[in-house]
């Protein structure tokens, strides 16, 4: 199963990882976030319904992928554009779209204001 993680991370945390990996220390898929809020502003709640769908599935046209949440081709193809300029989404070279992932894994912690 390959699982990809949703994270809120400084640029030092992903520095940080990329350079492990190129150590060859296995470091699993991971996408980041610089603030939760932009998290939230991308992963909107159709666009979880999009990625729910997805997840594990083969690639698709968006038109299969608006048949799938019920909801008008039209404003599934800008929620599936904002989730591919994010990196969430791949396209294939028939140009179809995919989540080419098993499983999600959100992972940020919240902190007091000071």
């Amino acid at each position: 199963m390959t699982t990809v993680t949703l994270s809120v991370a400084s640029r030092e945390d992903v520095t940080r990882r990329a350079l492990s990996a190129f150590k060859g220390e296995q470091q699993g898929a991971h996408i980041s976030f610089s603030s939760v809020e932009l998290l939230w502003q991308t992963m909107t709640r159709k666009r979880w319904e999009l990625l729910k769908v997805m997840t594990g599935q083969d690639a698709m046209s968006i038109r299969a992928a608006a048949r799938r949440v019920g909801r008008d081709v039209k404003t599934v193809h800008g929620d599936v554009h904002a989730l591919l300029d994010a990196g969430i989404l791949d396209r294939t070279d028939d140009g179809k779209i995919v989540f080419p992932f098993d499983a999600v894994h959100v992972d940020f912690t919240l902190t007091a204001v000071a």
